[in-house]
């Protein structure tokens, strides 16, 4: 699974708590740039919501089997 650099610092924060708004603060991007970096996440693990691919991203990262 390839995801971009800043997709990459997009599901982090995400996997640490951070909403939308605040993840633009902090990337200095809009909200709406932070959506589309999400809804490209999602497709790209194909999963079924953002929670499932942080998910998916935690268990690619560590290589966690199940």
């Amino acid at each position: 699974m390839n995801i971009t650099p800043r997709e990459t610092d997009v599901i982090t924060l995400i996997a640490e708590g951070y909403s939308d708004k605040e993840i633009a603060n902090i990337l200095h991007l809009s909200s709406r740039t932070i959506q589309t970096h999400i809804n490209s996440i999602v497709l790209k693990f194909n999963a079924r919501n953002r929670t499932n691919a942080v998910a998916l991203y935690i268990k690619m990262k560590y290589k966690i089997k199940g």
